[in-house]
């Protein structure tokens, strides 16, 4: 019997009530074609109902479109989302925030183990990650509305083992699951040989069938029988159930990309000067910064937004070999990708999988990281997780701070209307963003600066006119940028007063200067 079918073909095996896990990652690998033909069964049946969805970084691209996860936001459809990162999808993180389905945002390295322990038929999955923050079952346990509060489950457990404290996430089983390859032979062999990341794809198959539920794959083509190497064989066929030829519209590599970039999956290289440098502004006046903390012979991940920008400062600076840079998405080396191309990395060396990125980081792999900010209060905590009514959730942030040494945060100042003068090696505020930023308490601890203090990381935030790192007690203001005025361009846009020593340094002046720095010239970090 041939596996393969059309999407609405594929979608009538899904059942009212299952637990379905999705794969792609953010803007890349979405499986459209699966998620249009689910809308348009639910629309037209009402069924299946009351499903609950598992996704990594859910499929979007930060706007309303009809595209990701957007068309599986629909009262009754859903009954639960089990997230780590809804940020992507609008419509999904409206969805929680309006109490129109129950949800729970788990750390991503968390999230792929649990599906790895659903898949092995183990218990769950122990660790120490998630501890102190919002993850921990004495602050939210991982709940992010009522509807989860009230449904009762328990997703995570505080226990004790070895001498000190653990967090067990229960394992849960997955009945079906909508993912994507390249390429499907005629027997339902499934390549990834042009898809820019290696996600949980084969994971996520291997759990539902432990449960004996149904394996849908999308691809873009169907090629003969045994022509895929074995070693390009990413799910074998005894896994799959369906296997659905998408349109090229409705399978595109990236919703940031137009066409296809093989210079993101291992096909080519392309030369590091057809990379262009970042625009002058206070993006590239935080990244600066923050580079000058990079050292040489280390592995560094950056984070989405601001972060990003590290990776295109070192590749300017001439220094982007003195270290290798490392994504939770999966590319290690090679120059990240920005704004909604971010995930991806130009010359990649080696494309892992998820699951086996997050195994690394907890185990100690990166030297430095350098993440986002939402929020930052007096004691050092960071949220990136929610901010007022928006449920976004962690990612791998939670994963990636807790275990690595050095921790750089980056972010804006203020956030809103601002108008910034860069020129000449100063910088000066002519208007200022009105939203506060450095709160006396943060609304959501995705980062437990306590457990940071606990573990002796190294720990900075960067913004674009002052620089902090986590005292004993809280945040110490070490750096100021020249031509701002400490009382009123800083202290005055806080709800705290951060401890400030005997020696404020002044940021070096060439982060503010519109021409190469000379990192390649000098000691990074001093």
């Amino acid at each position: 019997m041939s596996k393969i079918m059309t999407a609405r073909q594929a979608v009538r095996l899904l059942r009212d009530g299952d637990t379905v896990a999705v794969s792609g990652f953010g803007a890349y690998c979405p499986p459209d074609a699966l998620y249009h033909a689910l809308s348009d069964r639910f629309m037209e049946e009402g069924h299946p109902a009351g499903l609950t969805l598992v996704a990594g970084i859910c499929n979007g691209d930060n706007t309303w479109s009809r595209r990701g996860l957007n068309l599986l936001a629909k009262d009754g459809l859903l009954e639960t989302v089990i997230a780590a990162h809804m940020g992507n999808s609008p419509g999904i993180s409206q969805l929680i925030a309006e109490e129109r389905c129950a949800g729970y945002a788990l750390p991503l390295g968390v999230l792929a183990n649990l599906i790895k322990a659903s898949a092995a038929g183990r218990s769950g999955f122990l660790t120490r990650v998630g501890l102190g923050t919002f993850a921990d079952p004495r602050q939210e346990g991982c709940c992010l509305n009522r509807r989860a509060r009230e449904q009762g489950h328990t997703v995570v457990e505080l226990t004790e083992l070895g001498g000190g404290e653990q967090l067990f996430y229960p394992a849960f089983p997955i009945h079906a699951c909508l993912i994507r390859g390249t390429w499907a032979d005629e027997d339902g062999n499934i390549s990834v040989a042009k898809e820019p990341l290696t996600g949980l794809d084969l994971e996520m198959a291997e759990a539902v069938h432990k449960t004996g539920g149904v394996v849908i794959v999308q691809v873009e083509k169907i090629v003969a029988r045994s022509s895929i190497h074995p070693r390009q064989v990413r799910i074998h066929h005894s896994l799959v159930d369906a296997v659905v030829v998408a349109p090229a519209e409705l399978h595109r590599q990236c919703y940031g990309i137009e066409g296809y970039l093989p210079e993101i999956t291992g096909e080519v290289r392309c030369p590091a000067d057809a990379i262009a440098p970042m625009e002058m502004g206070i993006r590239k006046v935080i990244a600066r910064r923050a580079a000058m903390e990079l050292q040489r012979d280390t592995v560094v991940n950056l984070g989405i937004g601001l972060p990003s920008g590290v990776g295109s400062v070192a590749n300017e600076e001439g220094i982007g070999d003195w270290m290798t840079l490392s994504l939770e998405s999966g590319p290690i080396g090679g120059v990240p990708l920005e704004g909604l191309g971010f995930a991806g990395a130009v010359n990649p060396e080696s494309i892992p999988c998820i699951g086996d990125v997050f195994d690394l980081y907890d185990g100690g792999f990166l030297n430095q990281t350098f993440l986002g900010a939402a929020e930052v209060d007096e004691k050092g905590n960071v949220n990136v997780s929610r901010y007022g009514s928006r449920c976004t959730g962690p990612g791998g942030f939670i994963n990636i701070s807790q275990n690595t040494k050095t921790v750089c945060f980056l972010l804006s100042f203020t956030a809103g209307k601002s108008e910034i003068a860069i020129s000449d090696g100063q910088l000066r505020i002519v208007s200022d963003g009105e939203m506060v930023k450095f709160k006396r308490r943060v609304q959501q601890i995705t980062f437990s600066a306590d457990y940071a203090r606990e573990n002796g990381q190294r720990v900075l935030y960067i913004t674009e006119r002052a620089v902090f790192r986590l005292g004993t007690h809280g945040l110490e203001l070490i750096e100021l940028a020249p031509g701002v005025d400490l009382e009123r361009d800083v202290l005055s846009h806080m709800e705290f007063r951060p401890e400030i020593g005997p020696e404020v340094r002044e940021m070096d002046p060439r982060i503010f200067r519109d021409r190469v720095m000379g990192l390649a010239e000098m000691r990074c970090g001093e």
